[in-house]
C-alpha cells in the first residue's frame, strides 16, 4: 500500500488486545463499574449492542474478531499493518499488563513502543512505574481516571507523579466516559479540576487526556488554559459529539483546541484497537483533512502528527522544535 501523506506519523495512542485483561477487569471491578455481577454485565451488553452495532455500520467498519491465542502473531500482525499504512512509530497504551506489553515492544522495537498501566493505588505503584520505565523499557503510563479508586490530586498518589516527573515520561489519563455504548458515563474522580491541581503541584509532568476530554471538553480547554503542562490528544471516533446537547464536530475540536492552546500541545492518536479493522487509516485521513483545511502550515501539522510525540516520548535529542501558538493563541489576553 503506497501512501503519500507529505508527513511522518507517529501514533501516540493504540491499544494491544489480549484475551482477557486482567489488569482492566480489576480496574473495572474496583470502580464497581458493574453493581449487578455477570448478569448485569450481560443485559447492559445486549442493550448496548444496537448502538455499537449501528456505529460500525456508519463507519463500514467488520464485526471484532478475537486476538490471536498468541500474543507473539497479534504483535507481528500490527507490526505488519503499521508498516503497511506507514505509521512509523505506534504506542500501545495498554496491553494486558506491563510486562506483556513490553514484551510486544521488545518484539518490534524499531516500530513499537509501550506504556505502563496498573492502578495507581496499589502498593508499589510507583515502584512498579519505576521498573517498567528503567527495567523494561516503558515510555509513560496509562490510566482511566473513572476508573480509579480516589481522585487523581489526593496525596497518596504523589509519589506516582513524582517518580514520572522525575523519569520525564508522560501520564495519558482518561477523562470522561468509558467505554462507548454501555459504558461509564460519569465515573466518582476524574474531573479536569482535580487534573488541573495534581498538574500544578507536578509543573514539569506532561499530562496528557485523550479524545478531547470527550464531554468535558470546555472544563479541559480552561484547565489547559491554567497549566501548561497539560496536553490533547486527538485519538478514536470521537462519536462522544453526537451526544453533547450542542452541535460539535471534530472540526470544532481541532479549531478549538488549535486556536488556544496551540499545536504544540495537541497529539496525534488513532486508538486503534482490532482487527480485521486493523489501523484506522480513516481517522487519520480525517483528522489531516481537517487540519489542512482549517489553514495550519507543515510545521503545525509535522508537529501534531509527529513531533509532539517524539517529544513527549524522549524520541529525538533535539531540542524541542516549538511550532508556536495557534493563530488566536498569539493574541489572546494573558487575564481576563
Amino acid at each position: 500500500m503506497s501512501v503519500d501523506r507529505g508527513l511522518d506519523i507517529v501514533d501516540f495512542h493504540l491499544h494491544f488486545r489480549i484475551g482477557t485483561d486482567e489488569t482492566i477487569h480489576a480496574c473495572e471491578d474496583a470502580a464497581g463499574m458493574h453493581p449487578g455481577g455477570e448478569h448485569e454485565r450481560a443485559v447492559r451488553a445486549a442493550g448496548s449492542a444496537p448502538y455499537a452495532r449501528a456505529w460500525r455500520q456508519a463507519w463500514s467498519f467488520p464485526d471484532p474478531e478475537p486476538p490471536a491465542p498468541r500474543w507473539q502473531d497479534e504483535a507481528d500482525r500490527w507490526a505488519d499493518e503499521l508498516r503497511a499504512v506507514q505509521v512509523r512509530r505506534a504506542v500501545f497504551v495498554t496491553g494486558g499488563g506491563n510486562d506483556t506489553v513490553a514484551d510486544v515492544v521488545d518484539r518490534h522495537p524499531d516500530l513499537l513502543l509501550g506504556f505502563a498501566h496498573h492502578d495507581p493505588y496499589s502498593p508499589g505503584a510507583a515502584d512498579e512505574l519505576e521498573r517498567a520505565v528503567t527495567e523494561r523499557g516503558l515510555r509513560g503510563l496509562k490510566l482511566f481516571a473513572p476508573l480509579l479508586r480516589g481522585p487523581l490530586d489526593h496525596t497518596d498518589l504523589d509519589p506516582l507523579w513524582s517518580t514520572a516527573q522525575r523519569l520525564g515520561v508522560p501520564v495519558l489519563i482518561h477523562i470522561g466516559h468509558y467505554g462507548s455504548a454501555g459504558g461509564l458515563s460519569f465515573g466518582r474522580y476524574g474531573n479536569p479540576d482535580e487534573l488541573a491541581r495534581m498538574a500544578r503541584r507536578f509543573p514539569e509532568l506532561h499530562v496528557v487526556v485523550p479524545h478531547f476530554g470527550v464531554q468535558h471538553v470546555q472544563d479541559l480547554l480552561f484547565a489547559a488554559w491554567g497549566c501548561p503542562n497539560i496536553h490533547v490528544d486527538t485519538s478514536g471516533s470521537n462519536q462522544w459529539v453526537r451526544w453533547m446537547p450542542y452541535k460539535l464536530t471534530l472540526e470544532d475540536l481541532f479549531r478549538r483546541c488549535y486556536e488556544t492552546i496551540g499545536p504544540q500541545r495537541i497529539v496525534y492518536g488513532s486508538d486503534s484497537s482490532w482487527f480485521p479493522r486493523g489501523y484506522v487509516t480513516r481517522y487519520l485521513d480525517d483528522q489531516l483533512r481537517v487540519c489542512r483545511e482549517l489553514g495550519m502550515p507543515d510545521d503545525h501539522l509535522r508537529a501534531i502528527f509527529a513531533g509532539n510525540a517524539e517529544r513527549l516520548l524522549g524520541l529525538t535529542d533535539r531540542p524541542a522544535e516549538n511550532p508556536g501558538p495557534g493563530p488566536r493563541a498569539a493574541s489572546r489576553p494573558g487575564r481576563k
